[in-house]
Parts: structure tokens; C-alpha cells; sequence
């Protein structure tokens, strides 16, 4: 059996205090079975001051996890926050590590790291928590799922890249126990008795501008032509905003043998030289693609949505939230940055933890026991335990 609990501090400054409300409340809200880990989300300040380094020493648990921008639990929703969603069970069990080295590669050290990890487990992980940094200068977010699913192909993988509450998400680090890091992966693999269920809420499909141009030339996340047109000049004709953050792409990645029919949504975040359109996930050759609106009551009702869909879940432990940060722009924009979380807040009983991301991996289903595991924008990624 799997039980779970959400704490939280807003206590920035006096490493003890921050401590003591966070062991606190886990006394007040749940007894630690045999196994127990912790996914922890904080603003870079709670960094800063050593407020994260000072729990994370200190806890009987290992943490994993990343900063944000803001953040929710059953108590509290707001943007200079620490919280921690606690896992503890006798019968399933996690295991915990770093890779590091990514700045380099990828494959090699998550080989190594999830090798050293799972020694002496006869059998794969039930799930995988993965918590890449922020490098998409340097890789598509979904070179973070391929490196996992060449070692494990048969486990689901849940997780977030870290951000921070700046526009250029130079701040944001990954969080391993009392370390933090700009260029590592930190993770938990979970085995035994734990039975994950994944939930993708996108964007409304009625809210399409324009369908079904094509991918005519491309390699890897860049995208040099659509329709035969260079792609600048195609969204230029298509009159499509210079700031590309704000127009969600929906893509049926046709060409992938695992390609299961529900498309991905992504991102294009910058143009190359030659007109080219950088996207933060690979892009075939041969996949269509639709243009969509993006609007303060799609973020709103499309969250009211799935948060409420877990309502309706029966002998549910936790949940554990991440809704892509993009989605927080427009909130910002009319003052408020919270609306999204605050749902979240005043909905669920259950114990959960949300907060934004800079990219969300996901199943998009498990169909005989295979996962099709992605890496999504725009969307809202849900783990229900």
C-alpha cells in the first residue's frame, strides 16, 4: 500500500524553522512506512539561503526535484514556496540517483547512473520520476525520454525540466538531497506494489487556427521547410506571431513506429540563420501539424478539467501535477499568476503536489504493458498513485 502527503515552507531565511515546519507537518499528516522518498519543488531562493541544503540533510528520506516558478499543495499555493510530496509504503520501494555529465551527453551517464542504481532489482522499474535541467540550448527536451527508453523501454517516465520565475531560466537548478545543480538529472525509480495512471490535458482540439500543414524537410528539432516553404517564411504567411512561445503546435508525429495517434503538442522557441524553426522535441519528416490559440479561458477551463477528473478517481494515494509554464503567461499577464494553481488548491482532497514546468514527460498510453513515453509543451501531465 502507498500512502502520500504534501508539505510545504515559506520560510526562506532561518534554515531551523524551515525544518521544523516541514517534519512538523509530515508528523501531523502521515506515519513513514518502511520506504519513503520525496519530490521536492522550491523557488531558487529557498537555494540561496541553504533553506533546501539544510532539509534535505536532514530528513529520513532521500528528496528529488527541481526549482519553479510557483507552486501548489493541499495547504498553501504561491510562487516563494518549498514543497515536498512524500511517497511511503512496506511494500513498494524507491531507488534514487544523479546522473551527471550532461552538458557532454546524455546516454552515456544516464547509463551509468541508472546501472549503478538498479543494481541487483531483477526487474525494471515500475516508474521512473525523471528531473532534467534546463538545456534546451543544447538538446530537445525529448532527448531526455530517449536516453531512458533505450535502457528501459518498458517503464512509464513521469517528470519535469526545471525552471525558475525569470524570462531567461538562467536561475533554475535541479535538487538531489543537499545538492544542486545546473547541468544534472537527478531521479527516483520506483518498484513493487505502486500502480501509476496518466492523465494529458492539452489544449481544447476546437481551438485550431489552421490545419494540417506538413513537415517537408527536418532533422532532429529543426524544422527547415513546412509545405515546401521555408519554415519563417511559412509562418510569416501564415501570419504567425514572431514571439513563437505563444503559438502551441500540434503535432501527429505519423513517421514514429510507436506513434500511438494522440499528437504532441511543442513549442518552436527561436528561428536559426537560414529561416529554420528550433522546436523543443523531434520532428519528422512527413508529420502534419496544426497551429493553435492559446487564451486565458483555455488555460483555465482546460485545468478545471483535469483537476476535476481526479476527483472522480476512486482509492486514489497522491498525485503529483505539472502544467507546462507557458500556460502561466497569459495569468501573468492579467495579474494573476496563481489562478491556475489556486484551482488546484481548492479542489482536490486528496494529497498532491503542482508546479510549472519547463517541459512535461508523459505516457501518452501504456498499451500491453509498453509505454509511449513523451515529452510535451503546453500541456498539463498528471500522476495519479
Amino acid at each position: 500500500m502507498l500512502r502520500c502527503a504534501s508539505v510545504f515552507t515559506r520560510e526562506i531565511d532561518d534554515l531551523e524553522t524551515a525544518l521544523a515546519e516541514v517534519k512538523s507537518q509530515l508528523d501531523n499528516k502521515i506515519s513513514l512506512l518502511k520506504n519513503s522518498v520525496g519530490i521536492i519543488m522550491c523557488h531558487p531562493e529557498f537555494i540561496a539561503t541553504g533553506v533546501t541544503k539544510y532539509i534535505g540533510e536532514n530528513l529520513p528520506f532521500d528528496i528529488v526535484g527541481i526549482t519553479t516558478a510557483s507552486q501548489a499543495v493541499n495547504d498553501d499555493v504561491d510562487e516563494h514556496v518549498l514543497t515536498i510530496f512524500v511517497m511511503t509504503s512496506d511494500d513498494a520501494w524507491f531507488k534514487t540517483g544523479i546522473t551527471e555529465g550532461l552538458y557532454d551527453e546524455i546516454d552515456t551517464p544516464v547509463q551509468i547512473a541508472y546501472s549503478k542504481v538498479s543494481e541487483g532489482e531483477p526487474e525494471p522499474p515500475k516508474l521512473a520520476l525523471i528531473f532534467p535541467p534546463f538545456l534546451l540550448e543544447r538538446y530537445a527536451g525529448d532527448a531526455y525520454v530517449h536516453a531512458w527508453k533505450k535502457i528501459i523501454p518498458e517503464t512509464p517516465f513521469f517528470g519535469t525540466i526545471a525552471i525558475d520565475d525569470t524570462l531567461t531560466f538562467k536561475e533554475c537548478e535541479t535538487i538531489y538531497n543537499g545538492e544542486h545543480k545546473h547541468d544534472a538529472m537527478p531521479f527516483v525509480l520506483c518498484y513493487g506494489n505502486i500502480d501509476p495512471h496518466f492523465y494529458i490535458v492539452t489544449l481544447p482540439a476546437n481551438e485550431t487556427i489552421s490545419f494540417r500543414a506538413e513537415v517537408t524537410k527536418s532533422k532532429d528539432n529543426i524544422v527547415y521547410e513546412i509545405d515546401g516553404i521555408n519554415a519563417r517564411e511559412f509562418f510569416i504567411q501564415s501570419e504567425i506571431p514572431e514571439i513563437m512561445l505563444t503559438v502551441p503546435f500540434m503535432i501527429d508525429l505519423k513517421k514514429r513506429t510507436d506513434y500511438d495517434g494522440i499528437p504532441v503538442i511543442s513549442g518552436s522557441t527561436a528561428y536559426t540563420e537560414d529561416g529554420a524553426a528550433v522546436f523543443s522535441c523531434h520532428v519528422e519528416e512527413g508529420s502534419t501539424f496544426s497551429l493553435a490559440n492559446f487564451t486565458i479561458d483555455d488555460v483555465l477551463s482546460t485545468s478545471q478539467h483535469g483537476i476535476e477528473m481526479i476527483t472522480k478517481l476512486k482509492d486514489v494515494s497522491g498525485a503529483l501535477l505539472f502544467p507546462c509554464v507557458i500556460r502561466r503567461m497569459p495569468l501573468m499577464r492579467i495579474g494573476k499568476p496563481l489562478a491556475e494553481l489556486q484551482i488546484a488548491k481548492e479542489t482536490l482532497k486528496v494529497p498532491f503536489m503542482m508546479g510549472y514546468s519547463g517541459g512535461e514527460i508523459c505516457p501518452t498510453s501504456v498499451k500491453g504493458g509498453v509505454p509511449a513515453n513523451r515529452f510535451h509543451n503546453y500541456s498539463i501531465i498528471i500522476l495519479v498513485l
